[in-house]
């Protein structure tokens, strides 16, 4: 090859690069905005939070976990996040969408290789002399084929969209992480219930069985009637039976709490006798006066659906860019030689540049059809983005209303409590006096009974509300006032 043809190369693939640079600027992506009207249709500008007290929250300067404001309820969790399957299987997802969008990223660059081959070859014998010829071949090259000049940007917005999915899987495990939280709690919650409604049976069981052997000392005396004596036994009777009930609820409780943390549990870890009695208590501290509205988009399931709303964004434009010519180069360069101590000569020197382009004629609609596909995959993900939206605000305002209520209705417990404490007493001194046959004690034994586990049942709900709200809020710190 002369210097003039050469040269005439050069310039040819200069002048094409020139062109190629000029053209990957091409993106026929529709261009991105976040759907603003689901918004303002239903999340209004700022949410209220109850007025239950004047403190606000101040999480943000606190570690991740500092929001849960028991030490034991702490530790708990954290083992939950270091060893719950779940939690693992969602960081195993992470990692396979990270390594996909690793691949996406590859196809952007061209695959280089190198090859050394050599060949060995007997031709057949020749009539006229019988000789046998032996043929020898050497190459080396490295090059690369098929690479796809990204003109109008298929390549890029495959990879895009590779990226926005790997982002969505990201948001799926955050949620995962933050419903293994609530979930935790929950368990170590409804653990702390239980050991209060067992203490309570048992408590009522020694008193009954007390209040028994005393009434049979007193119809063995003829002081009282075998009546009231039979019926005094079957209230211990049926303490005993609340007794057994909750002993064996509370060991379920705490197989489930194992469960979800993966690990045995200390008994350092379990929640203290009374935890749940004791009124300063809460996992969770009260809120600002005031919720902005910024903070549902915040949450992991609606960051998700909206990664997938821009995945599909970069989809529509892959399928479009389908429509224009494709450029694929394969090019190489190397030696060639009959001798290996040859082969790197000048004279073995090879290169090779093939150019190709691909234009789509017709596809019978294939291509139409791909674009239409990828155009509904987006309206799609822009209607469940939307439910995302009102679901979040629909969740939070739900919890929120209930949120409102809590210390009206946990003050009208505490009140029916003490008032079926004074009726016990009163029924008591009237049935010991005389007055009142022993149906009027086991009454308002029943009715003390029942009020102090709906109290239980009332505290148990109302911390369990507090971790609701937190995870309807998207496990995220909330700014103080």
């Amino acid at each position: 090859m002369t210097k003039n043809s050469r040269a005439a190369n050069a310039c040819k693939i200069s002048v094409l690069l020139l062109f190629s640079s000029i053209l990957l600027g091409c993106n026929f992506a529709p261009s991105y905005q976040q759907p603003q009207d689901v918004v303002a249709a239903t999340v209004p500008d700022a949410t209220p939070a109850p007025a239950l007290a004047p403190a606000v929250l101040a999480a943000a300067q606190a570690d991740a976990l500092q929001w849960l404001a028991d030490d034991r309820l702490r530790h708990t969790v954290a083992l939950a996040l270091h060893n719950n399957r779940d939690l693992r299987i969602a960081a195993d997802n992470v990692a396979k969408a990270r390594a996909q969008y690793g691949i996406a990223r590859a196809d952007q660059l061209p695959s280089i290789a190198a090859q050394l081959q050599g060949q060995r070859s007997r031709s057949s014998a020749d009539v006229s002399n019988s000789t046998r010829l032996v043929n020898e071949q050497v190459s080396a090259s490295i090059g690369f084929a098929s690479y796809e000049v990204d003109l109008w940007g298929r390549i890029r917005n495959l990879n895009a969209a590779a990226w926005q999915q790997f982002l969505q899987v990201q948001e799926n495990r955050r949620g995962v992480e933050i419903a293994l939280i609530a979930e935790v709690a929950n368990a170590w919650l409804t653990l702390a219930a239980d050991q209060e409604r067992l203490a309570l049976a048992q408590q009522t069981l020694d008193t009954r069985e007390q209040s028994y052997a005393l009434m049979r000392r007193m119809f063995q005396l003829g002081a009282t009637s075998g009546l009231a004596l039979a019926q005094n036994l079957g209230t211990v009777e049926t303490a005993r039976g609340d007794v057994a009930q909750y002993t064996a609820q509370l060991a379920r409780s705490r197989n489930a709490l194992q469960l979800l943390v993966g690990a045995a549990l200390a008994a350092e870890a379990l929640p203290p006798a009374g935890w749940l009695q004791a009124p300063a208590q809460a996992v969770w501290p009260a809120l600002p006066q005031a919720l902005p509205s910024s903070v549902l988009l915040a949450r992991p399931d609606v960051q998700a659906a909206e990664h997938a709303l821009i995945a599909q964004h970069a989809h529509i434009g892959a399928a479009r860019a389908a429509f224009f010519p494709t450029i694929s180069l394969t090019a190489s360069t190397g030696s060639s030689s009959t001798a290996l101590d040859a082969l790197f000569t000048g004279a073995s020197r090879t290169w090779n540049f093939a150019p190709a382009v691909h234009l789509p004629i017709f596809s019978g609609g294939r291509l139409r059809a791909g674009l239409q596909v990828a155009q509904a995959n987006q309206r799609i993900a822009l209607a469940q983005y939307e439910k995302t939206v009102q679901t979040a605000f629909r969740e939070v305002a739900d919890v929120l209303a209930d949120r409102d209520q809590w210390g009206a209705r946990l003050g009208a417990q505490n009140g029916v409590v003490h008032t079926a404490q004074k009726v016990q007493a009163l029924s008591e001194a009237r049935f010991d006096a005389g007055a009142d046959d022993f149906l009027t004690v086991l009454d308002a034994r029943r009715s003390l009974y029942a009020a102090q586990q709906m109290q239980i049942s009332l505290q148990l709900a109302e911390q369990q509300n507090r971790i609701t709200l937190w995870k309807v809020l998207g496990g995220q710190a909330l700014p103080a006032e």
